[in-house]
């Protein structure tokens, strides 16, 4: 597979001259790490529509005097990327455990323009997905149909602390989101492609975007997008052995999630609530272990914008995308926030095996493969058959059938492999390939980036 030798690849660009020994001769080989540690990844790529990408992403680790490794005392994270048409990724991210003491304390700033980002209407099934409208130029002559322009700026503020019972925490924590929206622009895309190669204009060619406002199944004061801030507090019980990879353990929250209408651009503040357990089985010592995580996410009896509801809540963001269902951070494979809906189900089950270490340059480094399983699923749906029938009084099943698919939600499935690179025990190189099993679902997706699902 060629993203695999890719993955290799990169591993042996980040660390050279690498001595490979067997996993028995060194697993009890753990060199205490002192002081700061650095993982250091470029980020280059090109995309047809994007542009080159270019940039790259550093993680320093400080580890103080070594007495508590391999956790860390700080972690500072440093990403920026920019495709040359526009999208791109800024972000800083700072965690710790010893900034207050005994009160975990993350920090996330980013700013995510995106110039095609993925809208593929509400309630997964019930929404037709048309391969051919972004594969085949002779049946629809647009990859964008599926899209529109997002620029996101966001801030997190995550605190966790013992309620003085074993393994029982407090979590709090405020965000500010700002959003906005538009039709995606098409004369910037456009700049050198040859004139039978440019994309069409969406004001001629309107896209699924487009014809959800026309439609008024996204509201004009909503297609735009807007700012709020969202304020989140819960209870989480935290027996994990070690955070970054656990061989052993539970991990499992209930958070309360709610936007005051006075510090945000909305008509009426909301309340939504997310409930995850995940669990963590060693079957091999130091070597093989199964985890599984079971999630639901939902709204309380209030009304959500369209452009907020993939958003995931978290205790503590993971990456720099947090939204779904679909994609890298929850259904894997599957087309990125292919299922959007009021409430929604997910689960993941995955197979991880260290299968070699190796000491270089005082460095712990290991190499694991796993293996997984992910599916969701809407529960409370977004009443857009309702509004089309509203809307469209006089439409019939056959006018509606290339957009809708009304009654056809059920659980997406997707299933892969993936490879992971670690550092120090804290430096996580990831790679996962998942495919969906059905192919409203999209394909197959590829992601390179940072840290275990969960």
């Amino acid at each position: 597979m060629k993203w695999l030798i890719g993955f290799l690849f990169i591993v042996l660009f980040l660390f050279p001259q690498i001595s490979v020994r067997s996993q028995d001769s060194v697993a009890t080989v753990k060199p205490v790490k002192k002081g700061w540690n650095v993982g250091v990844l470029p980020a280059v790529s090109f995309n047809s529509d994007l542009g080159f990408q270019y940039g790259g992403l550093v993680n320093l680790f400080h580890y103080g005097d070594g007495s508590r490794y391999p956790k860390y005392d700080h972690s500072y994270y440093f990403e920026a990327s920019r495709y040359t048409k526009g999208s791109g990724l800024l972000r800083l991210a700072y965690d710790s455990e010893q900034l207050i003491k005994n009160i975990r304390t993350t920090f996330d700033f980013s700013y995510m323009p995106e110039q095609m980002a993925d809208f593929y209407g509400f309630n997964g099934y019930e929404s037709v997905y048309n391969s051919d409208y972004v594969e085949n130029d002779q049946t629809y002559p647009s990859r964008i149909f599926y899209k529109h322009q997002r620029n996101m700026f966001r801030f997190h503020a995550d605190f966790t602390g013992s309620l003085g019972y074993d393994n029982v925490f407090w979590t709090a924590g405020a965000e500010f989101y700002d959003i906005r929206l538009r039709s995606v622009n098409v004369d910037k895309l456009n700049r050198g492609k040859k004139e039978e190669d440019k994309l069409p204009d969406p004001k001629n060619n309107p896209g699924l975007y487009e014809h959800y406002i026309n439609w008024g199944l996204i509201p004009a004061d909503e297609a735009s997008g807007g700012y709020f801030t969202g304020i989140k507090g819960g209870l989480v019980y935290d027996s994990r052995d070690f955070q970054p990879n656990p061989m052993s353990g539970i991990w499992s929250d209930i958070i309360i999630y709610g936007a005051p209408r006075l510090t945000s651009q909305l008509d009426n503040g909301f309340l939504r609530l997310s409930v995850t357990h995940r669990q963590y089985f060693t079957l091999v010592k130091e070597k093989l272990s199964f985890v599984y995580r079971l999630s639901y996410q939902g709204n309380l009896g209030t009304y959500v914008p369209f452009y907020i509801q993939p958003l995931m809540i978290t205790t503590q963001l993971r990456g720099a995308y947090s939204e779904g269902l679909g994609g890298q951070r929850s259904l894997r494979g599957i087309l990125r926030n292919r299922v959007v809906g009021n409430g929604f189900i997910y689960g993941n089950a995955e197979f991880r095996y260290k299968f070699f270490r190796i000491e270089w340059l005082n460095q712990n480094i290991y190499l694991a493969i796993n293996t997984f399983i992910d599916a969701g699923q809407v529960v409370s749906k977004i009443p857009v058959e309702e509004k089309v029938k509203n809307h469209f009084p006089n439409w019939t099943e056959n006018d509606t059938k290339e957009y809708f698919n009304f009654g056809s939600e059920s659980i997406h499935w997707s299933a892969g492999a993936g490879l992971k690179a670690v550092m120090n025990e804290n430096f996580i190189l990831s790679g996962d390939f998942g495919r969906a099993l059905n192919s409203q679902d999209g394909r197959s997706g590829l992601y390179i980036g940072l840290n275990y699902l969960f």
